[in-house]
């Protein structure tokens, strides 16, 4: 049991898990607009998450104990590297115009890891800065980007879309910081330190009716849109999921409960829509 114990955590550690939810929301991107063959935005997303993610977190780690690097941290920086490569070769696969956006997120996580100016900490530490930033990071690589590289027309379901994505990614951080709150630096001012748990709770269950509200415009609106008689239920039933989630987290729950199970809730919703959709 211990090796498929360090398995599942080498699984959650290097970010693989998390890059699964990102794949899952880009193909939900795709299916939503009709994309088709376009298989090198997918997978840039996937092996960027990989790369970025793991960037943020083991960064300065490895830097520090670059001579007493334990096996695991050894294994997600070699993990890191191949990602670096797959991440390169997907790149120039995309339109010009895409990668120049593409670019503009790259220097958003750089931001997010890397102190840039004198005296100042990185975006990470800025205070209330935090959750805003991840969440427009993952409308920009889960929903944006393939929009563009498809070169789809812009229209009113394209902001419909990414306002929903937004509020669900900003949702979905939510109980991590929830979970987090213990642990977290009380200057970085998360929205469960500024207006408390319960609260943060409120808002998290008033956040997923506007995003069921926004589903029902998106069904009536644009033709651009896949939009499937099951669309608004199996929305709903996503949203039933995430207050499930919100309602049962405190700082007790152990760290699988939003690294594993809360990050799982994009891949659960690509699975109901490759099923019923």
């Amino acid at each position: 049991m211990k090796i498929f114990k360090q398995i599942f955590d080498f699984y959650i550690n290097s970010s693989i898990h998390v890059a699964l939810s990102v794949y899952a929301l880009s193909r939900i991107t795709q299916y939503m607009f009709h994309i088709y063959d376009d298989e090198a935005i997918i997978y840039f997303a996937f092996f960027g998450t990989i790369m970025g993610y793991n960037f943020v977190k083991y960064d300065a780690l490895a830097r520090v104990q670059k001579k007493q690097m334990r096996n695991e941290l050894k294994a997600i920086v070699f993990l890191s590297f191949l990602s670096l490569i797959a991440v390169g070769f997907c790149f120039f696969q995309l339109q010009i115009h895409t990668q120049i956006v593409a670019v503009a997120f790259l220097g958003l996580t750089l931001l997010y890891t890397l102190p840039f100016f004198p005296n100042r900490k990185n975006a990470r530490n800025w205070a209330g800065v935090k959750i805003y930033m991840v969440a427009l990071s993952w409308v920009g690589v889960t929903l944006i980007l393939p929009i563009l590289n498809a070169e789809i027309i812009i229209g009113s379901d394209f902001y419909l879309k990414c306002i929903q994505r937004f509020i669900l990614v900003f949702v979905l951080i939510l109980i991590f910081e929830i979970i987090d709150l213990q642990y977290d630096d009380p200057h970085l001012k998360t929205v469960p330190q500024q207006i408390g748990v319960k609260r943060t709770k409120y808002l998290g269950y008033i956040l997923l009716l506007i995003y069921c509200g926004l589903e029902i415009f998106n069904i009536n609106g644009n033709d651009n849109l896949n939009n499937h008689f099951f669309s608004l239920p199996l929305q709903s039933i996503i949203a039933v999921i995430i207050a499930i989630f919100i309602f049962f987290a405190n700082e007790n729950r152990p760290k699988y409960y939003t690294s594993f199970w809360v990050e799982s809730i994009p891949i659960i919703l690509g699975f109901l829509l490759l099923i019923f959709g």
